[in-house]
């Protein structure tokens, strides 16, 4: 009787003091809302996910999620765990062979028409994961946390991620605002490679860093810039983004032999650098070290 009265006791101490306690449901039943702002019903804790996204596949395990984990896309390779589960394809190809042969309880995936049509017409429940901004991504992260019994884990991430952007942003609020010009893929046609435009992860990493977007004002979100544009802009720094391998389409030695790139600044005063793309890329929980890295290369003076 003792031992009831104390096991009573301690829930009525978690209902009334949770918010200072920590004392939560980790898991709650209900309506879910997605990136797509689609409600939906999930009434038990999943045991079977499957990842249609490498950010999503990162979200899951930094949440200690990997052992329920059934499968992923084809590009989920961190951490390196996620290499050895069964792949699904992508968003644009999936293999939904493979997923229903896995019969998740829970599909977490990225936008697609096609995959989305496919779980719809399967029955299977899913949650579309789709941000726009560093908010978006944290938030994903506490929604991942609630719906598959990690509440405390996904706030806990959720908070170190916060506070990483905090730091970052407190550092370099009063520094000059270098212009950068960020090179996502030059393989196509060197003369005009793909950038950073407005409403993209990148654009934000590098306001938030202390930087001047050059292609702000481009009209999408991965947007061609001529090389004209990019010399009339004469950015002060310049940024390459590795692609799958870890290889960037061009490089700096490129830039500095090229007849017109020669011509700017950031490569006449070598202030070129390489990034890891998965890591300004990718809207997962490693995004916050991409913030870091660009706010490092930005202002270096900073970050000792």
């Amino acid at each position: 009787m003792e031992m009831k009265r104390i096991a009573i006791l301690i829930v009525v101490a978690c209902l009334l003091l949770g918010l200072l306690t920590g004392c939560k449901p980790q898991f709650q039943p209900g309506a879910y809302t997605d990136d797509a702002g689609r409600q939906v019903n999930i009434t038990e804790v999943p045991e079977k996910i499957v990842s249609f996204g490498p950010a999503i596949t990162e979200i899951l395990f930094a949440l200690g999620l990997g052992d329920k984990v059934v499968g992923v896309s084809a590009f989920s390779d961190y951490p390196e765990e996620a290499k050895s589960k069964p792949q699904v394809g992508d968003s644009w190809s999936p293999s939904i062979e493979t997923v229903v042969e896995l019969d998740p309880d829970l599909v977490l995936t990225v936008e697609s028409i096609q995959l989305n049509s496919a779980l719809d017409a399967l029955g299977y429940n899913y949650l579309i994961l789709a941000p726009s901004d560093f908010d978006g991504i944290i938030a994903n992260v506490r929604l991942v946390g609630e719906v598959t019994g990690k509440t405390s884990e996904g706030e806990r991430l959720a908070r170190d991620m916060e506070q990483v952007v905090a730091d970052i942003t407190g550092r370099v609020k009063d520094a000059s605002r270098p212009k950068v010009y960020f090179i996502i893929d030059a393989s196509l046609d060197p003369n005009m490679p793909y950038t950073a435009g407005p409403g993209s992860f990148i654009d934000d990493i590098i306001n938030l860093a202390g930087g001047e977007n050059i292609a702000a004002g481009a009209a999408t979100e991965w947007a061609l810039m001529s090389i004209e544009e990019v010399v009339d802009a004469d950015p002060d720094i310049i940024v390459i983004m590795t692609m799958t391998g870890g290889v960037p389409t061009i490089t700096a030695e490129e830039m500095e032999e090229h007849i017109i790139w020669q011509q700017l600044s950031a490569v006449q005063q070598g202030k070129i650098y390489i990034i890891d793309g998965d890591l300004v890329s990718r809207p997962g929980p490693r995004i916050v070290h991409g913030l870091e890295e660009m706010a490092r290369i930005i202002h270096p003076e900073l970050f000792d």
